[in-house]
């Protein structure tokens, strides 16, 4: 991936993924013209459930993909973990304690998980007073974490150095060309912190309200199109393009 001068740094549901037609004139688009961008997922789903999606849209495989709100990172081909960022953030990291502390807080379902990289919950519609409650119990208790609460429904306390921001930071220094270029697109609020890295970022025209509340700068680009051609549109507005 050093190799690459462009890089798509992408969130999947709602984002790449989401209008089969607008997904496959991206890559056209890419296709047809002299960018060959490397590509990183960065998803709030768990590996296998991205591989499904992954197969399931028929989507090209990425060089890397970030999963569970950039609590892991995996590498291609071999889709190994990257042991350094995980022995990173989880050091501090005390889901147990979690567990213990929310247990016994109402109008909140427990989201099945084949790990404890994250802890993850739905909230019932409704109920932000319920999201208040959960972040103060674990400030109370001195829990360190990073919290998430996006969608208006999903709240994900994850280990306190991890985030999609976070963890997109550490690929592009260990892992991308030093002065490369590349987009960052997402939909929600768990993609809030990395579209704010200050690097060019575009949020879809069908994102999360939770969004508008951006600060917008001048590398932040707000799209008229949704999904995969709200990422076309914003490429085009950053990196106008040359035919070959």
């Amino acid at each position: 991936m050093k190799q690459k001068s462009y890089l798509l740094v992408t969130d999947l549901d709602n984002t790449l993924v989401g209008d089969p037609e607008a997904l496959k004139s991206l890559f056209t688009f890419y296709e047809e013209r002299d960018f060959n961008p490397g590509l990183i997922y960065v998803t709030g789903r768990h590996l296998h459930s991205a591989f499904s999606l992954i197969e399931r849209e028929k989507l090209p495989f990425p060089d890397i993909l970030i999963t569970d709100v950039g609590t892991a990172i995996y590498h291609a081909p071999d889709w190994s973990e990257d042991k350094t960022w995980a022995a990173w953030v989880s050091e501090t990291w005390l889901p147990e304690d979690i567990l213990s502390l929310t247990k016994n807080i109402p109008a909140i379902v427990q989201q099945k998980l084949p790990h404890q990289k994250r802890i993850s919950y739905t909230v019932h519609s409704g109920q932000p007073h319920i999201v208040d409650a959960i972040q103060s119990t674990l400030d109370t208790h001195n829990i360190p974490c990073h919290f998430v609460y996006s969608s208006g429904r999903d709240v994900d306390i994850l280990p306190e150095r991890s985030g999609k921001g976070k963890a997109v930071e550490y690929v592009l220094r260990e892992y991308a060309k030093k002065d490369v270029r590349l987009l960052l697109a997402g939909d929600s609020g768990n993609d809030a912190e990395m579209l704010s890295l200050g690097y060019p970022a575009v949020i879809v025209g069908n994102a999360q309200a939770e969004l508008s509340k951006l600060p917008s700068h001048t590398l932040l680009y707000r799209a008229k199109g949704y999904y995969a051609d709200a990422i076309k549109e914003a490429w085009n507005y950053f990196y106008p393009t040359v035919q070959k």
